[in-house]
Formats: C-alpha cells, structure tokens, sequence
C-alpha cells in the first residue's frame, strides 16, 4: 500500500466488475457451464479465475474439474454464452459515466487493463457510448503474466506516457489490487456485490469506494 502524497495525474481502470457491472455475467456463465457437466459452481471457482486470461483459465478449468473438451472447446463455448449478454445487457457501474466524464472535462487522461477480451467489452463500450473515451485498452493478453502481478499496469502507463506512482489504478478483485500495488500504483478499490472476499480487498488497498459518486467530493486528480 502507498500513500497518496500528491495527486494522481492518469487513471487505469479495470473493466468487469469495476466500470462494467458484468460480474454477474460470468458467473452465470460459470454456472451455466458448470451444470450442462452435472457440476455445481465452487464457491472459490470466480476468486480463482478473475485475475487469468481465458486461455489460462480454460486450462486451469479442464484440470479442476478433469474436463474432456481441449481449451480450445472450452473457450468456445463460453464465448457463445457471454457475447450476447456483453452485446446487449451489461451497463456501467453506479457513478461510471458520470466520474469519467468529470476526468475527460478536466483533462485527464484514463486507460483500461482488463483480462477479458474485445469482443465482449468492446460491444458494451459502444452500446454505452465511452469506447473512444480510453487513451488505450490493454489486455492480459500483451503481457506474460496475470493480475497478480503488475505487468499489465506497467504497461498501461506506458501507453498513458506516465510513470507508476503518477497512475492509480481502479480494481475491484484482491490479485489486481495487488499487483498494481506491487507495482507502484496508488490503489482504489471499488465495490461489487459479487466480490468473494471483499474484508480481504478493503485490507490491501489504498482507498475503497463503494460509488464513482464519493470522489467528486474527495478525489485523487
């Protein structure tokens, strides 16, 4: 955890869960899933998962669960569950746009990290009309290791022109917490009604909202 003794000049954000309340989408996806195979979803089965590209935790999902689908199969068929959902459903987060907005009047500049994919946010950014209000998109994808760590924070910046502890950095999962703080980025925490250890997330981060609402009053621009 850092202290925030000057304030931030760029923001990253992540994307489910944090901006996007989609998080309900996949563990729908996860039940569904889970249950075509006549297997209830683990109460630790999303913790586990969250901070992982999809070809890890496809490969992750066949060994748990001794799965007789290739990950190749088994990212094909999440795939189909969850692209309409993202396409047509999934909104922002309470506080959202309105914060983001507050960011692009003022001048500055914001980035996503996510380990999801485009083809399920990039719908959902459009549909909701901020696509093109992100300086970049960084995926798990471009970098070699997952949120545990802080590459693709790291990362992120770059794209922003801007160092670590000029960022902070908007997560709503414990490894992402974690390895942006690891990192050297001033960290925020957000709530989501699906966060399976949220004591442990208020624990690790430097500040902990509830609403994108309660930083107009106090905020770290």
């Amino acid at each position: 955890m850092s202290t925030l003794l000057t304030k931030k000049k760029a923001a990253i954000f992540d994307l489910d869960g944090t901006l996007l309340d989609s998080m309900g989408v996949w563990l729908e996806v996860d039940r569904v899933f889970l249950a075509r195979r006549g297997i209830a979803l683990p109460d630790d089965y999303a913790a586990a998962i969250s901070p992982m590209g999809f070809p890890a935790a496809a490969a992750y999902t066949k060994t748990r669960f001794s799965l007789p689908e290739d990950e190749a199969s088994i990212m094909a068929e999440w795939h189909a569950l969850a692209v309409d959902a993202y396409a047509n459903h999934v909104g922002l987060k309470h506080g959202v746009r309105d914060y983001l907005t507050s960011l692009r009047r003022r001048g500055i500049p914001f980035a996503a990290a996510t380990a999801s994919q485009a083809v399920f946010y990039l719908p959902a950014l459009r549909r909701l009309g901020i696509a093109d209000w992100f300086s970049s998109i960084t995926e798990i994808s471009e970098v070699s290791r997952g949120k545990g760590n802080p590459d693709i924070y790291w990362r992120a910046a770059e794209k922003l022109g801007r160092e670590a502890c000029d960022c902070a950095v908007f997560e709503d999962i414990v490894p992402g917490v974690r390895g942006a703080s690891a990192g050297g980025f001033y960290t925020i925490a957000v709530y989501d009604a699906h966060c399976v250890n949220p004591e442990l997330l208020r624990a690790v981060c430097d500040r902990y909202i509830f609403s994108f609402s309660e930083l107009f009053a106090d905020d770290v621009f």
